[in-house]
């Protein structure tokens, strides 16, 4: 498929087809594509834990906010991210090389997570990005160390619905400035 194909047809999906499962295979060629993705200074700070087998996955849904055990209900995986913290956006010595610190982590992980769900749409598995979990909870369950920051819980599946029609997009000229 081609890439303006995945992108157009990549949607947050919110009912999952309990019956088909994604594979553990699957899930390695999808944190393969998004290990591509730039990092700070190539630091590949992006982590990832996935969750597979039914007593496990409610666990971690546990973790979640009730509309978001909602939404997860039914899918193959669960895939909780985080990055190591000090070391994106830092020098070795440690020290902040500007103003936004630990916030390169988190940007190197958003551009992880793009690859991710743009690989997962390219095979045919369906996603949706949930932010709202309790991180310490997720953090005790997963056993999660302290020096990894937290960011979300991705979900993967196969929709039990057909096409999810597109959300309206902002017209370009509100987001974009041509500056000559």
């Amino acid at each position: 498929m081609e890439l303006d194909e995945v992108i157009a047809k990549r949607r947050s999906v919110r009912q999952y087809n309990p019956h088909k499962q994604v594979s553990k295979e699957d899930v390695i060629k999808i944190i393969q594509a998004a290990q591509q993705a730039p990092s700070w200074k190539n630091s590949q700070t992006g982590r990832y834990y996935a969750i597979f087998g039914e007593k496990k996955l409610a666990t971690v849904r546990d973790c979640l906010v009730p509309q978001n055990q909602r939404v997860s209900q039914d899918v193959s995986v669960l895939l909780v991210t985080s990055y190591k913290k000090d070391i994106s956006g830092f020098t070795n010595e440690g020290r902040a090389e500007n103003e936004l610190g630990n916030g390169w982590g988190s940007y190197d992980l958003g551009l992880q997570a793009g690859y991710l769900v743009l690989k997962a749409a390219d095979m045919g598995i369906d996603s949706i990005i949930l932010g709202l979990r309790d991180a310490d909870k997720l953090r005790e369950v997963l056993e999660i160390a302290q020096d990894e920051i937290i960011v979300s819980v991705i979900a993967l599946g196969y929709r039990s619905q057909g096409e999810i029609t597109a959300p309206k997009r902002k017209e370009i000229t509100e987001i974009l400035k041509i500056v000559e």
